[in-house]
């Protein structure tokens, strides 16, 4: 009769099998790859010594193929909690030294039940992508498995944040769960991501292309908008995940951590000579942003994707925000297609998670162009205004420089639910810009006129006077305050503390229908 500490040692025996996974030659080869295994993945993500693995002793039931001879230590995945800087989050990470990571019907098991928990605790999921796709061997079960956590990825979609790291390939079926979550990382030259790889490309439609230049990170995060970072090196994309994760509260029924903030009077000279005067120069908003938010610690996302637009996570007095900002080098920061859904997202985000949105604007309308109405610019603009109306989060706007148009409306306008907006004194907020404005309405007047160019000049600077300037806006109730330029923090401050308690509902319904 066998004792207690022989079952202890059989445990201790099964539990080391698991962890090696493929064993030692498949972890060399991981190695040589440039990756790390996916359990050091965990441990360099997670706080030291708080992972707790779940069901780690799962096994798959598959016979067909010689499956019944093959054991699939872990199933390919790692799953369970831990923290990162001290509270709760749920993780899975595939192993690539198992079956190349892909998923079949039990590894899909182990994933669902780790969000299930995370959603039921109301905690982040973290899920570490290195997976050769779906477990040919067995068949539609593995498909099916992909389904039901394509379905929780949804369900659980603005009730605990959802973050996705590509740390290998990701192919077919498996990137769909990534474009679901609210965040997609990547690692340059070693992580990639497409539905159809560059061989069945090749064959279907002749175009010979890499892995790397079809979907890798350079590409999905510059061109195709599916990721929103990058970085050179996986224990690099893991701290970003860190630091991402500090912005965010756990749950949508929590507002995100507070961290402790250096005390300012919030008044700022430097801003006085980061916005030209001019409407027709250049400048970056980022060094706006940074100059507002605390200790100029500003987390873009989507730094590389339709540029024109600057959104991301900063902090204002220990507190998170989501910030807006249009960017005045890009296309004179006029709005597009894919800024509009990049930033419409980031509203959507914000508003699940309870982070208040500060918008920065300086902006002439929506970019014109035959591709751009072609490519439906109405639809996706209208995405903007949608965001911007439906979301209760406090909502604030500074309009730096210009506001003209439709866009003005969009950009979070007191019309479509703006909290409070300010407006710096050399605002302009008009219909469009006196330029155009005034060749319009004095068309006639310059036409007749014995020197046109003189008249034009002499009616562009009257209008000018007239309406490109915020006091009409502010006198109608548009804009709540015309405000000092070096006082942007402290009014932001004040604002944001006020807005604190803010509750505003909206009518009872199943959901809306954004224009997708």
């Amino acid at each position: 009769m066998s004792t207690m500490y022989e079952k202890i040692d059989e445990l201790m025996d099964r539990k080391l099998k698991v962890k090696l996974g493929g064993g030692d030659n498949r972890i060399e080869a991981q190695h040589n790859r440039g990756k790390l295994t996916a359990r050091e993945r965990i441990d360099l993500l997670l706080d030291e010594d708080t992972f707790v693995e779940l069901n780690s002793f799962i096994q798959h039931r598959a016979t067909n193929f010689g499956m019944d001879q093959l054991e699939a230590p872990g199933e390919g995945v790692v799953t369970g909690y831990g923290k990162i800087h001290g509270r709760l989050v749920y993780v899975f990470s595939q192993d690539f030294t198992v079956f190349g990571g892909a998923l079949g019907e039990m590894h899909a098991l182990k994933i669902s039940r780790m969000m299930d928990l995370a959603a039921k605790a109301g905690a982040p999921v973290i899920g570490l992508n290195d997976s050769g796709g779906a477990r040919i061997q067995e068949g539609v079960e593995a498909l099916d498995g992909y389904g039901h956590v394509f379905y929780r990825n949804a369900i659980y979609s603005g009730v605990v944040p959802q973050i996705s790291v590509i740390l290998g390939p990701c192919a077919g079926g498996a990137v769909y769960s990534p474009a679901i979550t609210d965040f997609v990382f990547m690692v340059e030259k070693t992580s990639q991501m497409f539905i159809t790889g560059p061989k069945v490309i090749q064959a279907v439609t002749g175009e010979k292309i890499s892995s790397e230049d079809l979907g890798g990170a350079k590409v999905h995060s510059s061109i195709s908008g599916c990721a929103h970072f990058t970085a050179e090196s996986e224990p690099e994309v893991l701290e970003d995940v860190r630091k991402l994760i500090s912005y965010l509260p756990q749950n949508s029924m929590e507002n995100p951590p507070v961290e402790e903030a250096s005390i300012d009077d919030g008044w700022n000279d430097e801003l006085i000579d980061l916005v030209p005067i001019s409407g027709t120069k250049v400048y970056d908003v980022c060094k706006v942003v940074e100059q507002v938010v605390d200790n100029g610690e500003f987390m873009q996302v989507h730094a590389n994707f339709a540029k024109n637009i600057v959104v991301g996570f900063g902090r204002i007095d220990g507190h998170s925000v989501g910030i807006i900002a249009n960017q005045p080098k890009v296309m004179a920061g006029g709005l597009d297609i894919n800024s509009s859904d990049k930033l419409s997202r980031f509203i959507r985000f914000c508003d699940s998670f309870n982070i208040p949105l500060i918008t920065f604007e300086d902006v002439t309308g929506f970019f014109p162009g035959v591709n751009q109405e072609h490519g439906g610019i109405i639809r996706h603009g209208a995405k903007i205004l949608y965001a911007y109306s439906e979301a209760t989060v406090p909502k604030i706007t500074v309009i730096l420089r210009k506001a003209y148009g439709g866009a003005y409306v969009a950009l979070n306008s007191k019309a479509i639910g703006a909290d409070i907006v300010f407006s710096w004194p050399n605002a302009e907020i008009a219909v469009m810009g006196p330029e155009g404005a005034a060749n319009i309405i004095f068309a006639k007047e310059i036409e007749q006129s014995e020197d046109p160019a003189l008249t034009r000049a002499q009616k562009i600077a009257e209008y000018r006077e007239a309406f490109a300037n915020p006091y009409q806006a502010a006198a109608k109730g548009m804009v709540d305050d015309v405000i000092d330029p070096r006082e942007t923090r402290k009014k932001l401050k004040e604002t944001l503390e006020m807005l604190r308690t803010k509750k505003e509902t909206r009518p009872a319904k199943k959901h809306g229908n954004i224009p997708l």
